[in-house]
């Protein structure tokens, strides 16, 4: 997701309807809610420039009081307001990490950061609603100030249901480097109609209109175009260009080249790995669980009982099977069937459990570009890094880079003495090649931090 906030293992953000449903009120400790509109310091949001040149990034979030900053490299702090003073802490822990940041007046736009004093940068900013499929959106173009042509990037949601235009930090760190962005709310989010749904037919749908409307307000000034999606938004923003001719480009971070119930299905693996059940015997018989409550969950939970009745009656003694947990199966196998039909009935977001992507990523001629992370607990990557690769291999117009040790969001991280992730820092690199491929085509900057080149096209 473009605005991404990371979780800890044990309390994952999911994004399926069952697992949504069945987590409510647990995994929330970091899904985002607009903040609200009358909270004092979101007017410090937008990007600065350092005596130093280098560009600061202080990005409006949920929690009143908060901001965010971020540096094209990576390194990031949340900002906490006390007694009028901020203080800085290490990504997104709890470590104090010795950065000091201070703001003027709103109306001054001036900051001070590490020792350095800053402007905020003026963009050309225009805000819009225009129509997507059957729902009236809300938009924002945000430009570098100028004449000149510039790339253009539409922003895809992952699967959050927040506000884009309110907390979608790219707006401002994208055109403070030189690159355009349309950013929208999705439908029933924000200032959008409509109902907030996982549909990635109707969401691509509503991406390819946002996209023409970047285009017809950007006018002359619009250069290359495409998509830009995080994790959900690896569905949607192929599909989108797929229906929209003018889609020059894609890129995926963090996204999945496998459909969505290849999500739980990795991670049941990925867990009983790290849970010491990695023999090929014990996973085949956990696919076949993951492959019931999948059915489960696809189904509104009209089938797939009888399969893990079965399946619980064959395999429940066993050690392994109290360590099954991945998206949901572990949910599902732990709660009984009223509780789960009833967690289903309450919660209806029409998640797309048939799109399988690969037709799309096959035919689609607009050049991709796909990120994804070597240590992603989220949406496990090596079918996925597989997959891009035998595309390329295909002649596909497809690049591929790994990021080896980030997680979701491309975040790294370090393990704490109770084995939970604690989400440090964004991935040196991830930024600068993404506007080094937007605005030209290529990676011609490596080294990308830690990143290793896949594949690209022949």
């Amino acid at each position: 997701m473009p605005n991404a906030r990371p979780l800890p293992r044990s309390a994952v953000f999911r994004r399926t309807a069952l697992a949504l449903a069945l987590i409510a009120g647990v995994g929330a400790a970091h899904a985002a809610e607009p903040a609200p509109a009358a909270d004092p310091v979101r007017c410090h949001a937008g990007a600065y420039r350092l005596d130093d040149g280098r560009v600061v990034d202080i990005g409006a979030v949920a929690t009143p009081g908060t901001l965010r900053w971020r540096l094209v490299d990576g390194r990031t702090g949340k900002l906490t307001q006390r007694d009028g003073a901020w203080t800085s802490t290490r990504g997104w822990t709890d470590q104090a990490d010795g950065v000091a940041v201070s703001f003027g007046d709103c109306a001054q736009g001036k900051i001070r950061y590490d020792g350095h004093t800053g402007q905020k940068l003026r963009f050309d900013v225009r805000e819009t609603r225009f129509q997507g499929n059957g729902v009236e959106l809300r938009g924002r173009l945000v430009l570098p100030e100028g004449r000149d042509k510039v790339p253009l990037v539409v922003l895809v949601h992952g699967s959050e249901n927040y506000s884009g235009v309110d907390l979608y930090h790219l707006q401002n760190l994208f055109p403070a480097n030189g690159v355009g962005v349309f950013v929208y709310d999705k439908r029933g989010t924000g200032g959008s109609t409509g109902k907030y749904n996982q549909n990635f037919y109707q969401l691509s749908d509503d991406a390819a209109a946002a996209l023409r409307e970047a285009k017809r307000l950007a006018g002359a000034r619009a250069g290359r175009t495409g998509f830009q999606g995080g994790s959900q938004g690896g569905w949607v923003a192929p599909l989108a260009a797929s229906k929209e001719p003018q889609a020059e480009f894609v890129v995926v971070g963090f996204g999945l080249a496998d459909g969505v119930l290849a999500e739980d299905r990795d991670q049941v693996a990925m867990d009983l790995r790290a849970a010491g059940f990695g023999d090929a015997d014990i996973l085949a018989k956990a696919r076949e669980v993951s492959d019931a409550t999948g059915l489960i969950a696809s189904s509104d939970g009209q089938r797939g009982w009888e399969e893990l009745d079965a399946l619980r009656a064959k395999y429940g003694a066993q050690p392994w099977w109290k360590a099954l947990k991945g998206e949901y199966t572990g949910l599902v196998i732990n709660k009984t069937r009223a509780e789960v039909l009833a967690e289903l009935a309450r919660l209806d977001v029409d998640v797309s459990w048939d799109y399988d992507p690969m037709p799309v990523l096959r035919d689609l001629r607009a050049p991709q570009l796909w990120i994804v992370g070597g240590s992603d607990v989220e949406a496990p990557s090596d079918e996925t890094q597989k997959r891009l690769v035998g595309l390329a291999g295909e002649g596909r117009p497809i690049t591929t880079a790994l990021f080896p040790t980030a997680d979701h969001g491309m975040l790294e991280f370090d393990v704490d003495a109770k084995g939970e992730r604690q989400h440090s820092r964004i991935s040196e690199g991830y930024f600068q090649m993404q506007l080094d491929w937007i605005q030209r085509g290529k990676l011609d900057h490596a080294p990308y931090g830690s990143a290793k080149l896949l594949a690209q096209p022949k």
